[in-house]
């Protein structure tokens, strides 16, 4: 009888012990939002609040000031798939990553919670077309999308907010499903910049297009940026020949 009190002393012990590990960082909502604007790259925004219990506070401040650890380092250690970039279009890439982890705001005697934010750009998440002069159709390409898989497509994680942010005077087409916030007036037409979807929301069909008009200033500098980016070589080779012939000239003309 002694023997068994003791070994049940021990497996509940086991228990309750894996259970406050398990419960040692726990992600309670993820906010994605991207900046969408008048070109293919979209700028994106993650932010995780992350639940500390009391026995991981010293953890969490000193893997916080280990400027070393990686993103795949912070997966390890918070054990979430919340913690992942959920915006990548397999066709393109991301670029200018960062990654910071928020001070932790102690709740009381339960622990505490901070933020943990990603920030990047991904390339090629939309679609682009010339449809009239300094006016472009974008649409979105929902291939990007990186949250939860299911045997029907994708959906939103659990406790999850996706927002999609748009420049001003953009005028928005098609929008499915329809966004939680904001609701369209009375002709079915959103005069926001701003668009939510939240937990849950399955994404398998996800539409988004978007209609922008650029200033006359806007399209001469575009004009300029597509030709140094498709004649970039060919100029700076212009550039040294024409400096190389006016040394010749200028050797030519008084050193000899």
């Amino acid at each position: 009888m002694k023997n068994s009190i003791l070994l049940s002393t021990f497996l509940l012990a086991i228990f309750f012990a894996s259970s406050q590990a398990s419960a040692a960082f726990n992600v309670t909502y993820l906010t994605t939002t991207l900046f969408l604007t008048n070109s293919t790259t979209t700028h994106v925004v993650e932010s995780l609040q992350l639940y500390v219990s009391n026995a991981s506070t010293a953890t969490y401040n000193q893997d916080r000031q280990a400027f070393n650890l990686s993103l795949n380092d912070w997966q390890k250690v918070i054990d979430s798939a919340y913690l992942n970039t959920h915006i990548l279009n397999p066709k393109g890439s991301i670029s200018n990553f960062t990654f910071l982890p928020g001070p932790l705001t102690p709740s009381g005697s339960a622990g505490g919670y901070a933020s943990l934010t990603m920030s990047y750009d991904a390339n090629n998440v939309t679609n682009v077309v010339n449809i009239a002069p300094r006016r472009f159709e974008y649409a979105f390409n929902n291939t990007a999308f990186n949250f939860l898989h299911t045997a029907s497509g994708q959906n939103l994680l659990p406790s999850t907010r996706l927002t999609i942010m748009v420049p001003p005077e953009t005028e928005v087409r098609s929008i499915y499903p329809l966004p939680d916030y904001p609701q369209p007036n009375s002709v079915g037409q959103y005069n926001s910049t701003s668009f939510a979807w939240f937990s849950g929301e399955p994404l398998q069909k996800f539409a988004f297009v978007y209609v922008t008009t650029e200033t006359p200033q806007q399209e001469v500098v575009q004009y300029f940026n597509n030709l140094y980016r498709t004649y970039g070589t060919v100029m700076y080779a212009l550039a040294f020949l024409l400096v190389l012939g006016a040394i010749v000239y200028v050797y030519a003309k008084f050193f000899r």
